[in-house]
């Protein structure tokens, strides 16, 4: 069994939700052919998806648990960066749990994967840093020319 996640506009979870209503959630699991789960979920967020524009693929992925911190963590990297210095996953987060140790956030543990849904939610990725290739010797003219007569 192939079973493909699918991602539902906020219009299509409210008319799903107003089937819902008037019939119950299996009609309604029936009605849209998705899992009866999903319709309860939805009726949970039926408030938050009356706030938001209809076409938004609604509430996918996590958000931030301590966005300030984010926020500098993100100014570290970039500042790293500019500096024309490399920046690590491990130093990310070794950068991370200072920080949180400083704004007195105890529950912060800044695991491996803590720092990749970061820099997926901040659009950063690890480059490795490229140096200027080898340079050609000054008489490298003089040296063809010479190789050619050959």
């Amino acid at each position: 069994m192939n079973s493909n996640r699918h991602a539902y506009e906020a219009d299509f979870k409210l008319n799903a939700i107003s089937h819902a209503v008037q019939h119950g959630n299996r009609a309604a699991a029936r009605e849209f052919n998705i899992n009866e789960s999903m319709v309860r979920k939805w009726r949970k967020q039926e408030d938050a998806l009356h706030q938001v524009k209809k076409t938004k693929l609604s509430f996918r992925g996590n958000k931030a648990r301590w966005p300030q911190l984010e926020d500098k963590i993100e100014q570290c990297v970039i500042e790293q960066r500019t500096a024309g210095r490399s920046v690590s996953t491990v130093s990310i987060r070794l950068k991370a749990t200072a920080i949180a140790r400083d704004m007195e956030i105890n529950d912060f543990r800044g695991g491996p994967s803590w720092c990749f849904r970061f820099m997926k939610r901040r659009n950063l990725s690890i480059r490795t840093r490229t140096t200027i290739s080898q340079q050609l010797p000054k008489d490298y003219e003089e040296k063809l020319t010479i190789l050619w007569l050959l």
